[in-house]
């Protein structure tokens, strides 16, 4: 019975563990230091779906994910009330919305009056033009994505084992002979690297690059006044971005203020106060007077070579795979790379969606699937 050790009980890790367990004959252990998720991203992320990217394979991921919650019913809580893209440089926006009508997303571009008329509150004065998502994106409760498929994966017969990844062995061959853990040495005969914004570290123990970092992303939650009604996920030039939470509350973030790696996941003390309030202040005015209440942090796993994916075998390493590298956009993405991965591992080609543009290859052929609508 051929095996599979996926390191990283996440979203993708649990999504690969939840199609691939049983199926033709592979069994399948995830290795997870944390069973309470605390500090994963999975668990950490604000939890939102769109189809407004710029590449068609990460609109078809979005896709598929949108059927997966649709799925799920009332357990996945899904707010499909859009994401709106702000800009005052219209070009760039009329470009990509063209390439996702082609893809079948359903987004329609606002001028500034006909947002003013939609959004009220909105202050339009220096824009040019929106995008928004008017059916097919919003936001979920991404805990409980990640808890169906880990019991998707469970039910499949998948074992999930408590331990940290600490060091990859190749062996004579240059494979993965082993992966050393806190608990002691675990043997497979292919392995899935999926341990998020941790990946790249674990990667360079066996001396393979692959450029994943720790970023951390703050995300605030606050009250105003100003209930901003019908509000959307609002996506301002200033990287500000913003969405009702319930109960009168909002919730924001945006472009940190200190971007280097592997900063405490802690929220970032001035950020809220320097860049963002600011910028709630003049998009939204009524959140002038607005009440911070709390806020948390989590890790993106930014992918530094072109901020999209990480997916399938590595060429130096054959025995190992990669679901990594999202860089804010992988718990979506999640049920369509665990379908993707399942495929490939079992027939040896991708059998609903083509996923070999996220190949590892592509970054020592240097050729970037670049995603330009990162948030």
């Amino acid at each position: 019975m051929p095996d599979l050790l996926v390191m990283g009980g996440g979203a993708l890790g649990s999504a690969v563990a939840a199609k691939l367990s049983g199926h033709k004959g592979w069994r399948v252990r995830v290795l997870e230091r944390d069973p309470s998720y605390a500090q994963a991203s999975s668990a950490l992320s604000a939890a939102s779906i769109r189809q407004q990217f710029s590449s068609p394979l990460n609109i078809a991921l979005s896709q598929y994910g949108l059927e997966y919650l649709r799925g799920m019913g009332a357990e996945a809580q899904f707010n499909e009330r859009g994401y709106l893209y702000l800009t005052a440089e219209p070009e760039r926006l009329r470009e990509l919305h063209a390439l996702q009508a082609r893809c079948g997303a359903d987004i329609e571009l606002l001028s500034p009056d006909a947002l003013k008329q939609r959004w009220p509150w909105l202050a339009t004065q220096d824009l040019a033009l929106g995008a928004f998502g008017r059916s097919g994106e919003g936001w979920f409760d991404g805990w409980a994505l990640l808890m169906a498929l880990r019991r998707q994966a469970l039910a499949a017969g998948a074992e999930y084992l408590r331990g940290e990844a600490l060091e990859l062995l190749r062996d004579t061959r240059g494979c993965i002979g082993g992966v050393r853990t806190d608990v002691g040495i675990e043997q497979a005969d292919l392995y899935l690297l999926a341990c998020g914004a941790w990946s790249g570290r674990l990667a360079a123990t066996a001396g393979l690059h692959v450029p994943v970092e720790a970023k951390r992303r703050s995300v605030y939650v606050f009250r105003s006044p100003e209930h901003a009604p019908r509000s959307p996920l609002v996506i301002d030039p200033s990287s500000l971005w913003f969405r009702p939470e319930g109960d009168g509350q909002f919730i924001c973030g945006g472009e940190p203020l200190d971007s280097r790696s592997d900063l405490p996941l802690d929220p970032e003390a001035n950020l809220f106060e320097e860049r963002l309030w600011p910028a709630l202040a003049e998009r939204v005015p009524g959140f002038e007077s607005l009440r911070l209440e709390r806020a948390w942090a989590g890790y993106y796993e930014m992918n530094a070579f072109d901020a999209n994916g990480l997916v399938g075998p590595m060429r130096e390493c054959p025995n190992l795979h990669l679901a990594c590298g999202f860089s804010g956009h992988g718990l979506q993405h999640a049920p369509g790379v665990g379908r993707g991965l399942a495929e490939l591992i079992c027939d040896g080609s991708y059998q609903s969606l083509d996923l070999s543009p996220l190949s590892p290859d592509r970054i020592a052929a240097d050729k970037p699937y670049r995603e330009l609508n990162v948030i």
